[in-house]
């Protein structure tokens, strides 16, 4: 039994309700959904799939609701097949009384019907990729069934996808990369607001305790590109160590990796920040929407060597927190570890990593989207008195 808020309301007090596309894990995505339960503690989440184990206490200290689609068998495990059911159940939603929405767009969430006198700020993680710029990817990857299907209910999916964009007041991006995106699909103009980054988790370690390696951390996805650092590193015969999971991805690329490169799959957080304080430099080179991962490792004192496309062209300054590439490939890697020991780039002073990593922290989160609510979601009276019953 997870808790409930009870939530003491005053009469003019504005309701807030926020949309989160499905809460099944603990990932960049529920953690901008935490900064805002933390900035609107009285909200009420909807969502289309829940599973209350999965996520953390301060999302089930909130009221969750669910849509039509968590009715629908083995929803928690088959979610992502009821995509096309998912416009219709958002617009299913009643939302009366709602004074304030705060949709988590990643996957469908900002499609609810708000009613009249309601904002609606949308904070947009991503334009579904899977409808757009990597339609063709996911579609020659997918199973017979999936892939025949997909024509015929993305062509749909796309069009309620820009129309629901339209309905929107105003959209936050996550990054300019997914601002240009946002432009490019939907045609509205958004403003950035990166998300919020836990940094005061990380801290630097003393020269002394760093060690000759590098560091690839993340989710084995393909898009990622750990198949390029192992190969950069095989041929390179440099340490790299590289956590994430799934487990059995990291079994399989272990196949791949010759003796200076070690696959430790997941970690516990500790280990974590101790791989990050004490490497040589993150080595970044897949294309993400915003990432992470290169934050928390500056705010650990060390640099970060990305793949100068994405979200890291706003995370990492070349020659000042570590190095850009433009190559996306096992040469331009290559070529961009050997410029980043030529310059001695390992040596940058952590403080100035730290202090740059404090751009993304979740003050400058909360106050960007502050920014663009209207004054009367600014003053005082938001902030209600709260209560969490005992378990």
């Amino acid at each position: 039994m997870f808790n409930r808020v009870s939530v003491s309301r005053a009469g003019s007090e504005p309701r807030v309700a926020l949309v989160h596309y499905w809460l099944i894990g603990m990932r960049g995505g529920e953690q901008v959904l935490e900064a805002m339960c933390r900035m609107f503690p009285q909200a009420d989440i909807f969502t289309h799939v829940y599973d209350p184990d999965k996520v953390s206490p301060l999302i089930n200290s909130h009221r969750v609701y669910t849509t039509s689609v968590s009715k629908m068998p083995f929803s928690r495990r088959m979610y992502q097949s009821y995509l096309p059911f998912m416009p219709r159940a958002l617009e299913e939603v009643d939302l009366t009384g709602y004074d304030l929405i705060l949709s988590s767009e990643s996957g469908p969430a900002k499609g609810i019907i708000a009613p009249p006198d309601a904002h609606h700020l949308c904070y947009c993680h991503s334009p579904m990729r899977y409808l757009w710029d990597q339609y063709h990817h996911y579609r020659n990857t997918a199973g017979t069934l999936t892939r025949f299907a997909m024509p015929y209910l993305a062509h749909g999916l796309r069009s309620w996808d820009v129309t629901s964009a339209a309905r929107v007041d105003n959209i936050a991006a996550n990054s300019s990369h997914v601002a240009a995106r946002v432009h490019k699909y939907w045609r509205r103009e958004s403003s950035i607001v990166h998300p919020p980054v836990q940094v005061e988790n990380f801290a630097p370690v003393p020269p002394s305790d760093r060690e000759n390696f590098y560091l690839w951390a993340g989710e084995l996805a393909p898009y990622k590109r750990p198949d390029l650092a192992i190969e950069a590193f095989n041929q390179m015969r440099k340490p790299l160590i590289m956590v994430g999971g799934p487990d059995k991805t990291a079994k399989r690329l272990q196949a791949l990796a010759g003796p200076y490169v070690k696959i430790l799959g997941r970690v516990p957080d500790g280990q974590m920040r101790e791989l990050m304080a004490k490497c040589k430099a993150l080595i970044f080179p897949g294309e993400e929407d915003f990432g992470m991962v290169p934050v928390e490792v500056m705010a650990s004192g060390r640099p970060v060597i990305a793949y100068g496309r994405g979200g890291a062209e706003d995370t990492v300054v070349s020659n000042r927190t570590g190095l850009l590439f433009k190559e996306q490939s096992v040469e331009g890697l290559i070529h961009a570890i050997k410029t980043f020991e030529a310059d001695k780039l390992d040596q940058i002073d952590p403080n100035v990593l730290v202090a740059h990593s404090r751009r993304f922290n979740e003050a400058a989160f909360r106050s960007g989207l502050m920014n663009m609510l209207p004054a009367k979601f600014q003053d005082s009276a938001f902030s209600p008195r709260i209560s969490v019953p005992a378990e």
